[in-house]
This record gives structure tokens, C-alpha cells and sequence, in this order.
């Protein structure tokens, strides 16, 4: 089974840094609307809405987090995500 690309993926508020590591994808909930972001990705700059964040590592667990307005910067496969706020939620889906 192939491995899927990852990208350097950032969650920083200004208290702390929340992640910091390697993943397949994230859904954020963008100032235009929802959007997923995978390796390799266009470079891009948006607002965050308040709203979901769920996040796929590589070894396919995924994590949903409850964000605050923010920014999300992706450029050179890297993606960091400012928030004022985030808050792990329990995953109903599992």
C-alpha cells in the first residue's frame, strides 16, 4: 500500500503551539467557505472562520478541533494555521 504525502503542518496561538508536525490533510473552515488542503498544495493566504478544524495523520487517525477566527498561510509545503483560539473535540465519528 503506498504512503500518502504529507506536509509540515503548524497550529499556533498566542500562548502556545498546538501542532507541529507532518500530515496528510486538513479541512478549515476558511473565510470563504470550508476547504481541504493536501501535500504539495497552491500556496495561499485566508481567514479562518470560527468553525472545525479536523486534521488525517499519516497513520490515518483523525482529530477534529473547534477553532477560533484566525489566519492560515500555506506556501512550500508547509501550512501554519494562527488562531485565537482551539479546543480538541471528541469525535463522534469514530
Amino acid at each position: 500500500m503506498a504512503t500518502a504525502a504529507t506536509f509540515n503542518f503548524k497550529v499556533l496561538t498566542p500562548s502556545r503551539t498546538v501542532l507541529d508536525g507532518e500530515v496528510v490533510s486538513i479541512v478549515v473552515p476558511g473565510g470563504a467557505g470550508y476547504l481541504g488542503v493536501l501535500a504539495h498544495h497552491a500556496p495561499l493566504i485566508t481567514t479562518l472562520l470560527e468553525g472545525e478544524l479536523t486534521v488525517r495523520f499519516q497513520d490515518n487517525r483523525v482529530a477534529h478541533y473547534r477553532v477560533g477566527r484566525g489566519l492560515l498561510k500555506v506556501a512550500h509545503n508547509q501550512a501554519v494555521l494562527l488562531t485565537e483560539s482551539i479546543e480538541e473535540s471528541p469525535d463522534e465519528r469514530a
